[in-house]
Order: C-alpha cells, then structure tokens, then sequence
C-alpha cells in the first residue's frame, strides 16, 4: 500500500476522527466525575432525563445531516461535480436554519409535555437553542466529511468537549453557590462546625445533599431549612439548578465547535471557489432539485437514527411512568435511581462505541463513492476492513469493561452510595459494546450502498422487541434497573443480527467470521484473565481497600490495562488474527509492525 493511498485509506480517516472520540470521551468521562460530585445522584437522573429528550429532538432535526450530506456530497465530488457539490452545502444550510428553528421552538414551548413535569422540564427547556446551533455545525462537518478528511471534525468535537466540560462544572458549581446564598448563609454541621456560604464547595453541598445531618441557617441564625425533614425540598432545588448549569455546558461546547469549523470553512474558501469555476460539468442542478435531493436522502437517515436512538427515551419513559405511578415510587427517587444507570453505568459503557462512529462516518463516503462508480467489490473489502477493526477493539474493550468494571466506575464516579450499583450494572451491560458497535457500523454500510430504508425497518422491529421486554420484566418482575439492561441487550443484538443479514442480502457479503470474531475473542478471554490478575494483586499489595484514594485505583488500574494490551496484542499476531498488511493500514501501524518484527513475533 502506498503512502499516498494510506493517507486516502479510509481506516486512516477513521482513526483520526476515533483518536478524537476517544479524546473526547476521556475529557467527558473527566468532567463527568467532578460533575457528578456537584450535581449528585438525582441532579444526573435530572440532566440525563432531560438530555434523552433533548437527543430525541436533535436526531430528528439535525443530527443525521452530517452523515446525508457526506453521502450525497462525496457522490458529486467523486464524479468531479464541484459546483453541484458546493450547491448541496448551500442548500443544506438552508434546510437546518429552517428545520432547527422549528424544532428549537418545538423543544422550548413543548417541554412539559415531552416528559414528565418537575425540575427537569426546566433542564430541557435550556437545551433548545443547541438544537438550532447543531445543525449548522452538521452541515459544515458533513461536507469537510465529504472530501475524505476528518482533521477538521476530529478538532471540533474535541473543542466541544473541552467547553462543555469547563462550563458545564462551572455554570453548575456557581448555580447551587447562588442557591446556598453566597456569604448569607452558612451551614451548623453535626459537630457544631460552621461553614459559611463564601467557603462552601461543592463538595460540602453534595454531602448535605446526602444527608449528613446539619441545618442551614440564614445571616440572622435562624434556620432556613432543617435537616432532614425539609432535605428533600433542598435537594432537589440545588440538582435542578446544577442540571440546568450542565446543560449550559452542553450549548457552549457546540457554540465553540461551530465558531472553529466556520473559519475553517472561512480559510478554505478560495480553495473551495477555484474548484468550482474550474468545473467544467455540462450540468448544473437547480436549487430546487437539490432541495429535494436533500430531503430525499435526509429522510431516511433521520428515520433510521431517530428510530434506532428512539429505545433510550422510551426505557426512560416507561421505566419513570411505572415506578412512579405503578409502584407509587418519589419522583425524586426515580429519577436518582436512573441517573446512577444512565449516567454512570451507560456513560462508561459507549466510551468504545465512539470507534463504531468514527468508523461509520469514515467508511459512508468511500462506500458511497464505490458504488457510485460501480465498484461493488470495492465495497465489500472496504465492509470487510472496517467491521474486522470495529470487532478488533470492541470485543477486549466489553471484556475489560466487564472485569475492570468496578474500579473503572470508582475511578469515575467515587461516591461510595452508588458505585456497588453502578458497577454491577456496567458489568452486565458489557457485552452491549459489541452489538452496538457493530450495529452502528452495518447503519452506515446500509445507507451507503443506497438501503437507507433497511435500517429504518430493522430498527423498529428492534423497538417492539425491546419495548415489549422492558414492559414485561419492569410488571411482573423486581429486576428494577437491570430490567433496562437487559432490554439494551435485547436491542443491540437484535439490530445487529437484523443488520447483517441485510448486509449480505443487498451487498452479496459474507464476513469472514474466524479471524474477525473467534481469534479477538480467545485472545481477549486471556486477556481478561491477565487484567483482573495484575488489577487485585496490585491492589492486595497496596492495602486492599474497599474504597481506595484516585492514585491508589489508579496504581493498580492502568499496570493492569497496559498489561492486558500487550497480551492481546502479542496474542492477535500469534494467532494469526491480524496481518501485517492489516496491522499496517490501522494508523501508526507500521510502528506496531515494527515493534512486532523486534519481538519476532512476525
């Protein structure tokens, strides 16, 4: 493979824009932990609820544009089609202005309806106006998507996760401060301490929160509310506030990530507009040709990601009506509960999935590019290709999820009342990783080769079987949360199955099975067995703690993840699992090729 069609290659592509997903689902996962302290268990049930619905509506509006555009657009330019490729983006703009407007005001007006009344309607209704700035910063992604270069989306989502994190802990932090009083207030603790408004911290807040027994009292020294009788109230004052902070976070991230992309549009603009008056192509589309074209393709992809991510909102729907009004469980206590599964549980769990995204936005424009020209053979070694490193690292990643499972949710969310329960529920949804991750990955294949109806379909059969599951289990059984985990299982593999077999169907395409899923799973099971070797005995010679320090978990955790690598790494070359072709075309891989050849393990 040439230099020059390695840098093209789309597994490049790929692994620059999932280095990026990574990045930014570390940043995330770092921010995620500090914010959980602040908003505490029912402010994430609280941000989480909200942010589901809030999903729903972007999927709807505009968060499939980056994938449609990058379709329709590396179409035009594979056929050299400049201007009616540059045509595609105007048009696009003009599309998300109008539809992400109405569905911003939708959001807004509508929030009291789309879910259960209480403090997080308030949450949702914050998250409007991001709706509207995400679709704009779609189409600019998409269309950069198009040309084959991740660079510029890869830079943007990690801007945006460094502004959300910083806002989101700030706004956050400085909201439940303005509901504390500032200098006003101060708290009487248990033993007789004071801890007056300008000195406390979030962290004083969240153990109030918790219920350590204190009364807060007024500049006068009279009590504004007394522990633990009115602490509810209290509580749930200081999550909404901390919620609505983090959702400030959320906007402020897109706003960052689409002043960057404008002016990489902006610097990019002569470039742009040489191409296009060097465009010598007969036919020139209308406008309203293309708006139709848009909205042809568009549809379909909303459809299909709408209906594919609908199964979160309504496991989050159905779970909140029966508890609250079935099982006569507090609102608040709900929505506590379910911020522990959604938002510590589930955030660990889609860390790995960010390399199925980033393999599917890479692999859409090259298969849609090969089946423009006729190229089905072409297709189906690019299928090929991905789907073997999609499988290459999310099945370790759902091994070492499952065994690492409650160091990794300590490490993240240290707040000793919930992590027993965080963990076991991470644990069980490990195997999630690798359904969703190839799901995803076949969504992408469908749409590219012209199917994009296919996973529409597959998607709600998926819902039904899931829906059907959760009702059952959540009514006749006490599985409570792990009724919820059982129905993402029940839905991942369902749409993963259902995928597949469409895959072949319509791109005559058998992937070979022994090399993509066998040898990374032996090799993974050994590799399991070497991280939860090294993890506890690093950990038994450190103390043993049942809650140990952040450095102490992670003096034992990351000897334990680096060793595990190297094992499955060593254990993929000996078995034959990768080539050295394969291991070449990953990103970096001649290093690793490199590094084999001096351990002569090629």
């Amino acid at each position: 493979m040439s230099k020059s069609s390695r840098k093209d290659g789309f597994v490049l592509q790929a692994g620059i824009l999932a280095a990026a997903g990574i990045i930014s689902r570390l940043i995330g996962l770092l921010y995620r932990s500090p914010l959980a302290a602040v908003l505490g268990d029912e402010g994430n049930g609280y941000y989480q609820a909200a942010y589901n619905v809030y999903t729903i509506v972007l999927l709807i509006s505009s968060y499939s544009i980056p994938s449609a555009i990058s379709k329709v657009v590396a179409q035009k330019l594979s056929l050299r089609e400049y201007r009616n490729a540059h045509r595609i983006f105007i048009c696009s703009l003009w599309y998300v202005l109008a539809v992400g407007g109405a569905a911003s005001l939708f959001l807004y007006f509508g929030a009291g309806i789309l879910m259960e009344k209480g403090p997080a309607v308030t949450v949702l209704r914050i998250f409007a106006p991001t709706v509207f700035l995400y679709g704009i910063l779609g189409v600019l992604r998409g269309y950069f998507q198009a040309h084959r270069t991740m660079m510029q989306t890869s830079v943007s989502q990690i801007l945006e996760q460094i502004f959300n994190a910083a806002i989101s802990i700030g706004a956050a932090y400085m909201l439940i401060m303005a509901t504390l009083g500032g200098a006003d207030s101060y708290v009487m603790n248990k033993d007789n301490t004071i801890s007056y408004g300008s000195e406390l911290t979030a962290e004083s807040a969240v153990q109030l929160m918790d219920g350590s027994g204190a009364a807060v009292l007024d500049k006068t020294g009279s009590p504004v509310y007394v522990l633990p009788d009115e602490m509810q109230a209290w509580n749930t004052e200081h999550a909404t506030y901390g919620a609505a902070g983090s959702a400030l976070g959320t906007g402020a991230g897109v706003i960052s990530a689409l002043l960057f992309m404008w002016a990489v549009y902006g610097l990019n603009r002569k470039t742009i507009r040489k191409r296009i008056e060097r465009d010598r192509t007969a036919y020139t589309e209308s406008y309203g040709q293309i708006f139709k074209t848009v909205i042809a393709v568009v549809t379909p992809f909303i459809l299909s990601t709408a209906i594919y991510n609908l199964s979160t909102y309504l496991n989050q729907t159905i779970y909140m009506k029966m508890d609250i009004y079935l099982k006569g469980m507090e609102k608040a206590e709900a929505f506590t509960k379910y911020g522990i599964f959604s938002a510590k549980a589930v955030v660990i769990s889609n860390i790995p999935i960010a390399l199925a995204s980033a393999m599917s936005a890479a692999v859409l424009p090259s298969i849609s590019t090969a089946c423009a020209r006729g190229d089905l053979e072409g297709a189906r070694q690019k299928v090929a290709q991905a789907v073997k490193v999609t499988m290459l690292i999310s099945i370790p990643a759902a091994v070492g999820i499952g065994v690492l499972a409650r160091p990794l949710t300590w490490l993240m969310f240290n707040q000793k009342a919930s992590v027993d329960m965080a963990a076991k529920l991470l644990l069980a949804l490990a195997a999630s990783v690798i359904f969703y991750s190839l799901s995803t990955l076949t969504n992408s294949v469908l749409q590219g080769i012209g199917k994009v109806n296919i996973p529409v379909i597959n998607a709600a059969i998926a819902l039904v079987l899931q829906t059907s599951v959760l009702g059952a289990l959540l009514y006749y059984t006490k599985l409570d949360l792990y009724a919820l985990v059982i129905a993402n299982l029940v839905y991942s593999f369902a749409m993963c199955v259902l995928n597949q077999i469409a895959v072949r169907k319509y791109l005559g395409y058998r992937q070979e099975g022994f090399r993509t899923f066998v040898t990374p799973a032996v090799a993974s099971i050994f590799m399991g067995a070497c991280v939860f070797g090294v993890y506890y005995g690093i950990a038994y010679l450190l103390g043993n703690q049942e809650y140990p320090s952040r450095m102490l978990d992670m003096l034992a955790l990351f000897p334990a993840i680096l060793a595990g690598t190297a094992v499955y790494f060593v254990l993929e070359i000996v078995l034959k699992g990768i080539s050295e072709t394969e291991l070449t075309s990953i990103p970096k891989g001649h290093l690793l090729v490199k590094f084999a050849k001096k351990c002569r393990l090629m």
